[in-house]
């Protein structure tokens, strides 16, 4: 008899009045606040826009849940095509069913589309909302413990996640919660891609490859526990091999960035003064400097304009208190 272990919600969704509140789409969408307002921030202290994030998250997001949809749907064809099952199933995405491979490549074509409208530079935003994105992932794997699913294999230790569901093949019991292992590594990762990015100052992407690659290295193992039906290649789960594949070229990307491109973007955003963002600085073409009062500072050829007529003017007083002195002294005489 199990001594402790984590509950199942009786049910994923409650109904406030006529409107049903499903567990799934609402750990989505907590997840997407999250990571706009930590992109947000990262952003601003880059030298960006506050508000960017958010104008170009209009396109990532319903691009992203289209890929994750695709992704899931294109691999688990069975679920919605074969024998039995309804085709019409495979739209509702609030039951479940989002790859994170299919969300964050087709969510960067979004991104990019908003990025390009902005005149700003893709990896440099990708950079900015990468530990966002971990974050968001973690709080989105609490909507697969809502609806019972993804879980591991059958344990009895006290944080087994009780599954009492019996529907599509399932098997009451106590099971390991990888959506609980997922969601700590992806907090994990967001910690190491921030003090990675503050450490080494990282730019160009590689803020964001780096999530990347960590994503990999922890979805490997975890995707590796799980019991739940999939594709097999070579005796091994095919998001075990997209895994290794991803990861692979998060870090060749990392190498051969640094070694291109080393150092950080100094403009992010185009336009932006140091007032309008954060660290951003006025520079060739921009907004000429400005005093600490508030006013554009003159020009060198301007400085040494008003000094020559200054002097030119302090001549002339000078001389024309001469001539008096001299016609006073004529006229005493």
């Amino acid at each position: 008899m199990e001594l402790a272990y984590i509950p199942s919600p009786s049910r994923g969704v409650l109904y406030l009045g006529p409107v049903p509140l499903r567990g799934y789409a609402f750990c989505i969408i907590i997840g997407v606040f999250v990571a706009v307002w930590l992109g947000n921030k990262r952003w601003v202290a880059r030298g960006g826009q506050a508000g960017t994030v958010a104008d170009i998250a209009v396109w990532a997001v319903p691009f992203g849940l289209i890929g994750g949809r695709l992704y899931h749907v294109i691999t688990d064809y069975e679920l919605y095509f074969s024998e039995g099952r309804d085709w019409v199933d495979a739209f509702k995405v609030w039951e479940g069913g989002l790859g994170i491979w299919g969300a964050i490549a087709l969510g960067a074509v979004g991104a990019w589309i908003g990025c390009r409208r902005r005149g700003i530079p893709l990896p440099a935003y990708a950079d900015a909302v990468a530990p966002g994105i971990a974050l968001a992932q973690a709080i989105g794997r609490w909507g697969n413990w809502f609806n019972q699913e993804l879980y591991g294999k059958p344990t009895d230790l006290p944080w087994a996640v009780e599954i009492t569901s019996s529907t599509d093949g399932r098997l009451p019991g106590t099971y390991h919660p990888t959506f609980l292992y997922e969601s700590l590594w992806c907090i994990g990762v967001a910690v190491l891609v921030i003090w990675a990015d503050r450490r080494f100052k990282l730019g160009h992407g590689r803020a964001f490859a780096l999530y990347v690659a960590a994503y990999c290295a922890g979805r490997f193992w975890i995707e590796y526990m799980r019991v739940d039906e999939a594709h097999h290649i070579l005796g091994m789960r095919l998001n075990n091999w997209t895994a290794i594949f991803v990861f692979v070229l998060a870090v060749i990307y990392i190498v051969l960035s640094a070694r291109k491109r080393p150092g950080r973007e100094e403009i992010v955003e185009p336009g932006v003064s140091d007032g309008d963002g954060g660290e951003g600085a006025a520079k060739d073409g921009e907004s000429a400097p400005k005093d600490d009062d508030g006013s554009e500072a003159m020009e060198s050829s301007e400085v040494v304009e008003s000094s020559a007529e200054a002097e030119s003017s302090a001549e002339a007083e000078a001389s024309g208190s001469g001539g008096e002195k001299k016609a006073e002294s004529v006229e005493k005489s």
